[in-house]
């Protein structure tokens, strides 16, 4: 398995005249990995990822790859490759031409050219087209293709952007496996650039958080779900409940915050040791982690609240259910479970303390 080479961002900043699209951004990814660059649209995203291609020149920082600077380097002399939304396949091209392009364009032997464009048609499983053109090919097909067309030459880095959004949801969702399955044989160091949450959850190994040009967190994708760094991640990954309250007590890792009914509940701290008492604080809990309570005391937490909506998607039920304070949360009942719940009805609403986790208000910095 060939490693590919590690990227060092430093302190990258770009302006577009008066606006700063990317602010002072250090990012380091480590060689093999896949990481996702996330975000909504004007995050800085996008902007991000022409910087690293060379697409784009920094207003200031420095780009290395494999511990060499190629900040000022055209993007012809980055030598990494490029996976493109729209494939950017040449039609009057057949696949194994398009595949075997690059390696033409950096004068290989003829026969290391048939070998490494052979070789990596098996690996995308398209030995039976090499004579069509991109047209005769499905989408899927089509994108395989430009997969192939980036990597055939042993590039040190990887850049996908938005790779899956030309095509329909099944197919992408087995892309998503395709790509990672093939990234982790080759073992080549990939940035991807998405909008899709789900996707990014699917195939990294580290997401990177972005919002007005910073970098809000990067994590493992499990801990950016179960643990948010603050409220923005929190309300952009996934969906989640947060209940405003104040921290009156904690202790041995445990918090006690105080809602603004007044109810207290009991919060894991492990992680968030650091927060002084008397903080005003989220109370974050996935739909999934509450559930509909029938025992009050088995239940380190509860609430009570009354059934609002019902919302069928297939596997669960999503209830909206408002409490005195006027609140609504969110919860997923199974969907076998339906009968437990009914429109207009108090419901008791219990979670453990570990299946919350507290942050800060972060929306007015």
């Amino acid at each position: 398995m060939q490693l590919g080479d590690s990227l060092s961002i430093v302190n990258a900043t770009k302006y577009y005249g008066k606006f700063k699209a990317v602010d002072n951004v250090s990012l380091a990814v480590n060689k093999g990995e896949f990481l996702t660059i996330l975000g909504p649209s004007g995050s800085g995203k996008t902007s991000l990822l022409k910087l690293i291609a060379g697409f784009e020149g920094l207003s200031s920082g420095a780009i290395l790859l494999n511990n060499q600077e190629i900040t000022k380097k055209k993007a012809y002399e980055r030598e990494i490759g490029m996976l493109f939304q729209n494939y950017a396949l040449f039609p009057h091209m057949t696949v194994f031409d398009n595949i075997a392009y690059p390696l033409r364009l950096r004068k290989y032997p003829k026969r290391e050219i048939a070998e490494k464009v052979s070789d990596i048609l098996k690996l995308v499983h398209l030995e039976e087209y090499a004579s069509r053109f991109p047209k005769q090919l499905s989408g899927g097909q089509q994108q395989r293709v430009a997969l192939a067309r980036a990597i055939v030459y042993n590039p040190p880095l990887l850049l996908l952007d938005e790779p899956l959004g030309a095509l329909d949801k099944n197919l992408r969702h087995q892309m998503q496996l395709e790509i990672k399955h093939i990234q982790e044989k080759l073992g080549i160091t990939t940035i991807s650039v998405t909008h899709d949450q789900e996707e990014a959850l699917t195939m990294s190994d580290r997401i990177c958080v972005m919002n007005r040009g910073r970098i809000e967190q990067i994590d493992t994708p499990q801990n950016l779900y179960q643990k948010p760094s603050n409220r923005f991640v929190a309300e952009f990954i996934g969906e989640i409940n947060l209940i405003a309250g104040e921290l009156v007590g904690k202790e041995a890792g445990t918090g006690h915050m105080k809602l603004l009914n007044r109810h207290v509940v009991t919060v894991d701290l492990a992680d968030r040791d650091e927060l002084a008492l008397n903080t005003s604080v989220y109370l974050a809990i996935r739909p999934e982690n509450v559930q509909i309570a029938a025992d009050q005391a088995a239940w380190a937490n509860t609430l009570s609240a009354k059934v609002k909506e019902l919302i069928y998607v297939g596997e669960a039920v999503k209830v909206k259910a408002e409490m005195e304070t006027g609140q609504e949360l969110t919860v997923k009942v199974p969907a076998r479970d339906m009968q437990t719940v009914a429109l207009g009805r108090e419901v008791l609403l219990g979670w453990g303390r570990q299946d919350a986790y507290v942050i800060v208000d972060d929306q007015g910095r």
